[in-house]
């Protein structure tokens, strides 16, 4: 396979891999549980994917990074890599959210809050 035909196959994978992030985002903030098993299959499967076309580009002489076009080529595919990682945060902190959400809707009752008083005194002693 050329040097820009292994790229252009990487930038589509990074392209399934966004939608499929945006997916389970807007999965999280619809639903506020965690995503079913076939969005986390998918998900696995373009992990999958994603080690073998890395593996392809690294394989990729290094002098072949300077020609142009495909210089313009892994600018873009950084770009969504980017755009990737930032959603993966997000969702990563939408998962956070559902899963305390959940601990206190579960049975376990949530801690009791202290006194306006008993926090003054310990506040007094303190200072």
């Amino acid at each position: 396979m050329s040097q820009l035909a292994t790229l252009q196959q990487h930038q589509q994978l990074c392209d399934d891999i966004h939608q499929c992030v945006l997916d389970e985002n807007r999965f999280l903030r619809q639903h506020q549980r965690v995503p079913d098993a076939a969005l986390l299959t998918r998900k696995r499967s373009l992990l999958d994917q994603l080690d073998h076309s890395l593996a392809a580009l690294r394989a990729l002489p290094a002098a072949s990074a300077r020609d142009a076009s495909l210089q313009a080529g892994l600018e873009k595919t950084r770009a969504r890599i980017l755009q990737i990682l930032q959603l993966d945060k997000e969702n990563e902190q939408l998962l956070l959210r559902c899963s305390l959400a959940g601990a206190h809707a579960g049975g376990a009752p949530a801690a009791p809050t202290p006194a306006a008083a008993l926090l003054q005194k310990i506040y007094a002693r303190c200072a």
